[in-house]
């Protein structure tokens, strides 16, 4: 499924997310995030020590949700946490064109979701 031209403002517009992951009971845990989407890969920054960190190494499943009223987009897909310095690197450089630069905290990992499935309101995917 492709972004239309709206959805990929919306999606580059500030806005922040909840990204929700299984926990070790089965619950879902959901927080909020900033995140990017570049090429079907989204990215999260966040740190190493993070509950969510630990659910994607464990169980995988991530879910990212932005929404701003009536409109509002979902990114389903498999987690991995990278913790190289470049892909780090990458995640924060992508962050800070979307939100701001972060503070610098060596604790930071990142979290790569290749994206499997979108969904959204209508006008942001094309169909």
């Amino acid at each position: 499924m492709q972004l239309t031209p709206d959805g990929q403002q919306f999606l580059t517009d500030y806005h922040l997310a909840t990204l929700s992951t299984l926990a070790s009971d089965g619950t879902i845990h959901a927080v909020p995030v900033g995140f990017t989407l570049v090429d079907g890969v989204a990215r999260v920054i966040t740190r190493r020590g993070s509950v969510k960190v630990r659910n994607i190494r464990e169980r995988g499943h991530a879910t990212i949700s932005q929404v701003d009223g009536g409109r509002w987009f979902t990114l389903v897909g498999r987690g991995t946490v990278l913790e190289d310095a470049e892909s780090v690197a990458e995640a924060v450089a992508l962050y800070a064109g979307r939100y701001r630069q972060p503070q610098p905290n060596p604790e930071r990992v990142a979290i790569r979701i290749e994206v499997d499935r979108m969904l959204g309101s209508a006008g942001l995917l094309e169909r």
